[in-house]
C-alpha cells in the first residue's frame, strides 16, 4: 500500500494512468475509494492522484494533530513526494477546501481548479447563508451533514450506489467530532486564483441542500473566469450520484484548458 511520509504522518495515496496530473480530493464522507467512477475514466489521459486526507481512510492524524488545518500542506507535500510540479486539482465538499487552499497558496502549480458542491472557503453572502443553514441542520455533527450528502431521491433511484456510498463512509473511524466546526473556520484568499486567472470550474447538484446552486453560482462574482455547471437530479455528491454528467463536465473543461 503506497504511503507518503509527510508532515509527521503516513498519508495514503494512489496514482493511476499517465499524462498531465489530475488530483481528486474527497469529501467528509469519503476517501480515495469515493472516486472509483472517475479514476477509470480519467486515467486514460491523465495521471490521476487520489489520497486519503489525514484521519480518513488509511491515513491517520497525530494524537494531537492539526486535522484540517494541515490539509493544504499535506497535498503540497504529496505532490512534492510524487515529483509533480503542476496539477489540475478537483475537490468535492470537504476536499474543496483543500484544493482551493492549494490553488491560493500555489497558483503557479495549479493548472486548473475544480470545485464540486463546495465553495472552498470563499465567502459571499449566499455562501454565509448556506453555511448558517447547514450548521443549524447538523448541529455541528458530521453524521447529520452526511445525512444530507445526496439527493433525497438517490436511495430509491439507485439503491446499490447509495448503499456503496454509505459503506465507504463507514470506513472513516478516526474523524474528529469537531471536523465540521474546524472546516467552517477555514477561509481562503481568492485573490491569487483571480490574479493568475487559474481556469476554474464550479459544479453543483441542482438538489444540493448543503451547498445550494445559488451559493455555488455566487462564487463567479469572486472568480470572474469561473465556469458554472449545474448537474440535474443530483444532490451534494453529484460526482457519485451522476458520475457520467460529472465526468463529462470535467473532461470537457480540462480539454478546453489544455487547448
Amino acid at each position: 500500500m503506497p504511503f507518503a511520509p509527510i508532515n509527521g504522518i503516513d498519508l495514503y495515496y494512489e496514482t493511476h494512468g499517465s499524462g498531465p496530473a489530475l488530483v481528486f480530493a474527497h469529501g467528509g464522507g469519503g476517501s480515495h475509494l469515493s472516486w472509483w467512477q472517475q479514476v477509470p475514466a480519467f486515467a486514460q489521459h491523465y495521471t490521476v492522484v487520489t489520497f486519503d486526507h489525514r484521519s480518513f481512510g488509511h491515513s491517520r492524524d497525530l494524537p494531537t494533530g492539526p486535522g484540517p488545518h494541515a490539509f493544504v500542506q499535506d497535498l503540497t507535500a504529496l505532490l512534492d513526494h510524487l515529483k509533480i510540479t503542476k496539477a489540475a486539482v478537483a475537490g468535492q465538499s470537504m476536499g474543496g477546501w483543500t484544493v482551493c487552499g492549494f490553488a491560493a497558496a500555489h497558483p503557479e502549480r495549479t493548472s486548473a481548479l475544480i470545485l464540486c458542491d463546495k465553495t472552498g472557503g470563499i465567502e459571499t453572502p449566499e455562501v454565509s447563508k448556506a453555511h448558517a443553514t447547514t450548521r443549524e441542520r447538523s448541529r455541528g455533527e458530521l453524521s447529520q451533514v452526511l445525512a444530507n450528502a445526496y439527493a433525497q431521491s438517490f436511495p430509491e433511484r439507485a439503491p446499490a450506489l447509495s448503499f456503496l456510498y454509505r459503506q465507504i463512509s463507514t470506513l472513516n473511524t478516526h474523524v474528529s467530532p469537531n471536523l465540521v466546526s474546524l472546516l467552517f473556520a477555514l477561509k481562503h484568499n481568492v485573490k491569487p486564483i483571480v490574479d493568475q486567472r487559474i481556469p476554474t470550474l464550479l459544479l453543483v447538484g441542482e438538489e444540493d441542500v448543503l451547498t445550494p446552486p445559488e451559493a455555488m453560482r455566487s462564487l463567479a462574482t469572486q472568480i470572474p473566469q469561473a465556469r458554472f455547471v449545474q448537474i440535474p437530479h443530483a444532490g451534494h455528491s453529484a460526482y457519485f450520484e451522476r458520475a457520467e454528467d460529472y465526468n463529462r463536465g470535467v473532461g470537457e473543461f480540462l480539454r478546453e484548458v489544455a487547448r
